[in-house]
């Protein structure tokens, strides 16, 4: 048990000294858009992209809990969670093209395998472990947000690494919840996370709008 809140305080640590630099306005960025001013293609590329990220929220956090209580579904989850990541790249392809479609589920697909295996190494109180794959998942944050800014000039590179960071974290306090027991923080690690992701999935349909306005206009 000492060992397991050692290792806990660790995550601790070591999520702070990444997440530290943001502040509370930096990872609730508001994308301020009034639905009826939308066209309809706007609205639907809003919802579209919302729902696959609440997706990934509730698949991540399903992984989690199976991961650590060692469930027989687990790798049905990691499946139907990898899934996720692919129609995350699908949903770009009509803007940015086959390769980068495909370039963002592959960045995406290492964002979860790299969470897969913090989680592990949690769940073995592997301190050294945790410290390799956290660095790992943030350079995967760094990288997609190196790629999105280059595809939209109106993605913020450092705009992107804020709100990425900030769901990192949201995603490290479920797991020091759930390894800790506390069912409340967990509870209310989620929920957060849900809260945050939708302002990721909006920044990133605000963008497509702007850089493609004519395939977002009213037909009369």
């Amino acid at each position: 048990m000492k060992k397991l809140l050692i290792v806990t305080l660790l995550i601790t640590t070591i999520f702070t000294f990444f997440i530290s630099p943001l502040t509370e306005v930096n990872a609730e960025i508001n994308h301020p858009q009034n639905d009826e001013c939308m066209t309809e293609s706007a609205v639907q590329l809003k919802g579209d992209l919302r729902k696959l990220w609440i997706d990934h929220t509730i698949w991540t956090r399903s992984y989690i809990v199976s991961a650590l209580e060692g469930l027989e579904d687990q790798e049905k989850i990691l499946e139907r969670l990898l899934k996720n990541q692919d129609d995350l790249g699908d949903a770009i392809k009509p803007y940015y093209g086959e390769e980068a479609g495909q370039k963002l589920a592959e960045l995406l697909r290492e964002h979860i395998i790299i969470a897969g295996s913090l989680v592990g190494a949690v769940k073995n109180e592997d301190a050294a472990e945790i410290d390799k794959y956290n660095k790992e998942w943030y350079k995967n944050a760094d990288d997609i947000s190196e790629f999105l800014s280059s595809a939209n000039p109106n993605w913020s590179y450092n705009e992107l690494q804020d709100l990425l960071y900030m769901h990192l974290k949201l995603v490290a306090d479920i797991v020091t919840a759930r390894v800790n027991k506390d069912w409340d923080a967990d509870i209310l690690a989620f929920d957060k996370g849900e809260d945050h992701i939708i302002v990721l999935a909006d920044a990133l349909t605000d963008g497509i709008i702007k850089q493609f306005p004519d395939q977002f206009k009213t037909t009369e």
